[in-house]
């Protein structure tokens, strides 16, 4: 199914400052802590300095999506106490115009995430704190990139959740969406992703966990896994990371003024680790029983899974038999063909000609096989089509 919406077509390209592709592994929130974002929101207001030195801007640049002619605020970020703990609100409200319609957005300032385990606590509401109800009203927690141009073939969104109470999109409500993107294009409309879907009240406080890892998106709903998308609809460069409030039109609105609300108490990115959701929530309680509001170690050198002392304990037995392995590939001549399902490191060569739309299984480009470097530990990231890989050249 193809969900006809559209969300951040134009984001600045000076803002989103991209960098190295991951090194991606399983472990645990309990290995070194390098690789992690952590934020639990303990600011003032949208103008507090310490939220854009944290990384985040709100928006306030006009366009979609949702209703056209809506204001995009800063001052619809606001941060008060919810349960004992500070949150960050979100407020969107209309009077069945575009004048008078308001829309939230929090983004994250660099464009830097990847591969590695998504989590944010969010609030989502079904009735609104003021005003008449039944709007079109989209609560959301995503990730995104640029669109470079119609039908962009390295376009990388995911839909985390899109929670509509009241409908939209030619739904009845209460309906949540996870949304993997490959591409599209505005005019004429045309959607290229995948999606899963649950039809229940999401009223209330959830715990919303995406791992990006082994060609695979995984998402969870406290705790309980809701999606596994994978092909071509695995992420294929950095996005940012995102909670918006908009209106996805004023079709249902009923008269007056209506305001909405969503809440987020805190965000956990783990860079190349696969966290269960469990993990997740329980380094968030870490940080929190440490006293540490906010952590950022996403750009740590050194990576996250080098021991930091070498083993102590040698060998018992000596091998009785010389190793079997062949030696490392140095050219085209003895370097393998590349495999979507075989793991790589850094140096590790393989010989590949690139899909022509980033699809590993669609047609190639026709610009003959070229042997590729992996940058990093990488498994399932199609050389030509991700940062993992070095170009060295036509075989």
């Amino acid at each position: 199914m193809f969900i006809d919406k559209r969300r951040l077509a134009a984001l600045s390209a000076a803002a989103l400052t991209a960098t190295a592709a991951v090194v991606l592994s399983s472990g645990t929130a309990e290995a070194a802590d390098c690789g992690f974002l952590f934020d639990d929101f303990h600011y003032t207001s949208s103008a507090d300095p310490g939220l854009t030195a944290h990384g985040w801007t709100p928006r306030t640049y006009s366009g979609g999506p949702g209703v056209a002619g809506a204001t995009w605020s800063a001052g619809s970020i606001t941060f008060p106490t919810s349960g004992g703990q500070k949150v960050m609100q979100l407020t969107a409200s209309t009077d069945g115009t575009g004048a008078g319609t308001n829309h939230a957005e929090l983004y994250s300032t660099q464009k830097r995430y990847l591969e590695g385990t998504y989590a944010s606590r969010v609030r989502f509401t079904d009735t609104p704190v003021s005003g008449a109800d039944g709007d079109h009203i989209n609560q959301t927690f995503f990730t995104i990139s640029p669109l470079n141009g119609d039908l962009d073939p390295t376009y990388s969104e995911l839909d985390i959740s899109e929670y509509l109470p009241n409908g939209g999109w030619g739904e009845t409500g209460p309906i949540n969406y996870q949304t993997s993107w490959y591409t599209y294009r505005n005019e004429p409309w045309f959607a290229d992703n995948v999606h899963s879907s649950q039809r229940s009240s999401l009223d209330g406080w959830h715990d919303l966990v995406a791992q990006v890892a082994n060609g695979h998106i995984v998402y969870y709903i406290d705790g309980v896994q809701v999606g596994d998308h994978s092909g071509k609809y695995y992420p294929r460069q950095t996005m940012t990371i995102n909670w918006n409030l908009w209106f996805i039109d004023t079709a249902a609105h009923s008269g007056g003024l209506s305001t909405y609300i969503e809440q987020v108490d805190w965000v956990l990115f783990a860079k190349n680790q696969v966290l269960p959701p469990g993990q997740a929530s329980a380094k968030v309680a870490a940080y929190r029983t440490a006293g540490s509001t906010y952590a950022d170690t996403v750009d740590a050198t050194g990576g996250c899974s080098t021991p930091t002392t070498p083993p102590t304990t040698s060998p018992t037995t000596a091998p009785t038999t010389a190793p079997t392995t062949a030696p490392p590939a140095t050219d085209c001549a003895n370097a393998p063909a590349w495999n979507i399902g075989a793991v790589y490191t850094g140096g590790n060569l393989v010989k590949h000609e690139r899909s022509k739309f980033g699809d590993p299984n669609g047609p190639r480009s026709g610009d003959g096989v070229h042997l590729w470097r992996a940058r990093y530990w990488t498994q399932g990231s199609e050389p030509g089509w991700t940062q993992q890989w070095e170009d060295r050249g036509r075989c």
